[in-house]
């Protein structure tokens, strides 16, 4: 079966699954092309970390399916959005100008705001799921992160790139994700969130609005800090919008 050039850029970028090459990859705009099937790819990350959540869930209980299948996400990801949260909690925290901030993002070490941004990020999705009856938490991380893989276009659409495309490993151009792009994301978005809205949709409208209110606020705060965004600020992002998912699912649910 063949597969869209840019679906095949976002399954690459995203996971660790191998891919055929795509022809789109060599574009300078490829990452903002790509963007509308993050949701898509987030929504298949979702589904392997749910089912891993049900089987464990069988032979451990909650508490430990719930970590296992936060760290099948991991895995599966490679910890990229994990990566980009600890360098975004670093930079933000240790430095004292701009050109500093952008210096300690380039920075492979993990300092001691990176650690504890880590740390706080899986101790608070890991008894979030764990909260929640075991069907609701699985459809919960589907559509977490499914719903997280969005945020980022949004803020790429509404901050200007504050980093050096000139440094980075791929190649990237600024462009704004278009329109029907969006609403293709927002359509894989929506169907990604019927199973727990079968369950209770004030717990999907919860979790969609405390994603949204991080995300929102960790944007504010890099364009006041970055002066735009980065592809860590991205990643840390998708973070928060799936922390504060599941944090909102589990208020509800509780």
């Amino acid at each position: 079966m063949h597969m869209p050039g840019d679906l095949l850029n976002a399954i690459r970028f995203l996971t660790i699954v191998r891919v055929p090459d795509a022809s789109e990859a060599m574009a300078s705009d490829w990452l903002a092309r790509a963007m509308k099937y993050f949701p898509l790819v987030g929504a298949g990350i979702g589904l392997v970390s749910a089912i891993v959540l049900v089987v464990a869930n069988k032979l451990w209980g909650p508490v430990v399916a719930a970590l296992l299948a936060v760290t099948m996400s991991i895995v599966i990801t490679s910890a990229l959005h994990e990566d980009g949260l600890a360098d975004t909690a670093d930079s933000f925290g240790g430095g004292r100008s701009i050109e500093k901030r952008l210096a300690i993002m380039k920075d492979s070490r993990i300092g001691t705001y990176g650690a504890l941004a880590l740390g706080l990020g899986v101790a608070l999705r890991v008894p979030a799921l764990a909260e929640l009856p075991l069907w609701a938490a699985a459809a919960a991380l589907i559509a977490a992160h499914a719903a997280a893989r969005a945020a980022p276009a949004f803020v790429m659409n509404h901050l200007s790139y504050a980093g050096d495309t000139a440094t980075m490993k791929v190649s990237y151009a600024e462009a704004p994700v278009r329109s029907e792009e969006l609403w293709f994301a927002l359509i894989v978005v929506t169907l990604a969130a019927l199973p727990l809205a079968l369950v209770s949709i004030a717990t999907v409208v919860t979790g969609l609005l405390c994603g949204a209110v991080l995300a929102a606020a960790l944007a504010i705060w890099s364009r006041r800090l970055l002066g735009g965004y980065t592809g860590d600020v991205l990643g840390a992002i998708e973070q928060v919008f799936e922390i504060g998912f599941l944090l909102g699912a589990a208020a509800m649910l509780r």
